[in-house]
């Protein structure tokens, strides 16, 4: 896979449309309506969603050779856990990299919004690394990693809800589930208010 440049990876450009009046948080349903227009080509089991920043599934978190070839430095497992996917500090040893490991389920009841601030930070001062470069996955990475990179690009990237999904909807396709687009539904409203965008 060919490394995204830096201009590949911008917000994409909406032609033809003003704001004349103040950003309006989107709804659940036409949030669901965004994810179904897939707009990348191919499901690989990891891509580059931002400089430096991929996200992928939990085979491409067991492809040692796969991650050192892309030189990812730092991994953030969404799925971490015995019977979900156990990999671990002790599953990279001997590979220099830094490991973060959440026990989430894929469940809409389940409360991802507690780590969407760690991880952000996480991801942040891993990509201020010199050639840092981070993975994020999860079972499928379609929902849990997916979500928490959507956290990413909005409280660090300044980014909407509906920003956030396009700029990775570009590259991957994801489905977050019900519970989390509504927890990112929250999140949008809170750096919205904070931000004066409403």
């Amino acid at each position: 896979m060919d490394s995204l440049q830096k201009q590949d990876l911008r917000r994409p450009k909406i032609h033809g449309a003003v704001r004349a009046s103040p950003y309006q948080p989107p709804t659940l349903a036409s949030l669901q309506r965004l994810l179904w227009v897939r707009r990348a080509a191919t499901l690989n089991h990891i891509d580059e969603v931002w400089p430096s920043l991929f996200l992928g599934d939990a085979y491409a978190a067991r492809d040692k050779s796969k991650m050192i070839q892309l030189g990812i430095t730092h991994v953030v497992n969404a799925a971490a856990g015995k019977f979900q996917v156990d990999t671990g500090a002790k599953f990279y040893r001997g590979m220099s990299l830094e490991y973060y490991g959440i026990e989430a389920d894929d469940n809409p009841f389940f409360d991802l919004s507690v780590y969407f601030l760690p991880v952000a930070r996480y991801i942040r001062v891993a990509l201020s690394v010199p050639q840092g470069r981070v993975l994020v996955h999860c079972a499928m990475g379609v929902s849990r990693s997916a979500t928490l990179v959507l956290a990413f690009l909005m409280i660090y990237e300044n980014m909407t809800l509906v920003e956030a999904i396009q700029t990775v909807q570009a590259h991957r396709n994801i489905c977050p589930n019900s519970g989390f687009l509504r927890q990112l539904q929250v999140l949008d409203n809170r750096l919205g208010r904070e931000t004066g965008r409403f």
